[in-house]
């Protein structure tokens, strides 16, 4: 018999299982989304504590088990530049994590020294040098290996790009593009220093043992072949030696491979009341984006309906005026859609694949150092 105050196994088996899983509907909406008022948003402290509801029989902790049901990837744009998927099922804490790691700790190739030998343009050697290191190159970094201080720059660490453009006297003016770099797989070209006998071998700034088509299944050369370096008058020239190297972003800005990389919470619109008549055609207006239409009824009247809530931006003109009372803006806590814009390095489909794998052999670190 049980004892008195207690309740039975059959009575406790009874209990119906959402009562005890599911929260009421203003919890469940504090825990899951941000809700964006006229004056200012609301509900963003997310609930971290494990046991926020373990009164209600919900558990709020994490878990792998849980990270790998809800976790979701959808593609919803690519092209050859730039990318815009849903990622879903994650913290605000991971989505920033890829997206500071595609900015500063993904490698790529990039100008970084230049060895001069003429510059009778109007640009200073200095600025010249900062336009050639921000040209993005067609090379993949996965090729090649990082060079330290004390390495013998060679075909595996090191790209050589040769300038060499003249404008003659009494001609126009003419425009150097960065399509005029010239690629030189076989190593530097400049000499170190004159030969101290006539038979003997030249020395340059690199250590090639053998030529970079060899070892390469493309040639290698800029993204963009139309991007202005110097304008040069009558009598100017400009010849040069660009050796580029592997780097990342949080070293100097010309290694990042990403234009920019971004993310925002998903939106939610939701009509709470119906909005009729010339109300809903002012509603339609005042939306800078579209989101909302006109939907006409049975009775010949019209109601402002949510056709895409994805487009807003949260200008909050909606919420704003006799109808804002009608409409609430919210924005899924864990459901991001994440946009990259590569420069032209790699594909952004596959940056995003390097920023997963910096990811995990950062986790994997840490993991080892605390066993």
């Amino acid at each position: 018999m049980p004892k008195k105050g207690s309740k039975s196994k059959k009575q406790v088996d009874d209990m119906p299982d959402q009562q005890e899983n599911k929260l009421p509907d203003y919890l469940e909406l504090q825990r899951t989304r941000v809700v964006c008022n006229a004056d200012a948003p609301i509900h963003t402290q997310g609930f971290q504590y494990s046991g926020a509801f373990a009164a209600m029989g919900v558990d709020n902790s994490v878990s792998v088990e849980k990270f790998c049901k809800n976790f979701k990837i959808d593609v919803k744009r690519i092209t050859e530049d730039d990318m815009e998927f849903d990622m879903i099922g994650v913290d605000a804490s991971i989505a920033n994590a890829f997206r500071r790691i595609l900015i500063s700790e993904v490698p790529t190739m990039a100008i970084e020294k230049i060895f001069m030998a003429d510059n009778t343009s109007v640009i200073a050697d200095e600025v010249l040098s900062h336009r050639l290191g921000l040209i993005p190159l067609d090379a993949d970094p996965r090729l090649f290996d990082y060079i330290s201080e004390n390495d013998v720059p060679n075909e595996r660490n090191t790209i050589v790009f040769k300038l060499h453009v003249s404008c003659q006297k009494g001609s126009q003016r003419i425009t150097v593009k960065s399509g005029e770099l010239e690629w030189l797989p076989e190593g530097s070209q400049l000499s170190m220093a004159s030969p101290g006998q006539s038979g003997e071998k030249q020395k340059t700034f690199t250590s090639f043992s053998q030529s970079q088509k060899e070892i390469l299944q493309k040639p290698l050369g800029v993204k963009f072949k139309d991007i202005t370096i110097a304008r040069l008058g009558p009598g100017q020239a400009i010849e040069l030696e660009a050796h580029a190297v592997k780097g990342v972003g949080k070293v100097h800005a010309k290694w990042s491979p990403v234009a920019t990389a971004w993310y925002r919470m998903l939106p939610e619109v939701v009509i709470l009341e119906q909005i009729e008549g010339d109300e809903a055609e002012e509603l339609v207006k005042k939306c800078p984006v579209n989101v909302f239409d006109i939907e006409d009824l049975a009775n010949g009247g019209k109601r402002a309906v949510v056709a895409k809530p994805r487009a807003c931006t949260l200008c909050r003109e909606c919420v704003m005026g006799p109808s804002g009372e009608k409409i609430q803006l919210r924005r899924v806590r864990d459901h991001f859609i994440f946009t990259i814009e590569s420069t032209g390095a790699l594909p952004p489909e596959v940056l995003f694949t390097e920023a997963v794998k910096i990811l995990e052999e950062k986790c994997e670190k840490v993991i080892s150092e605390l066993s």
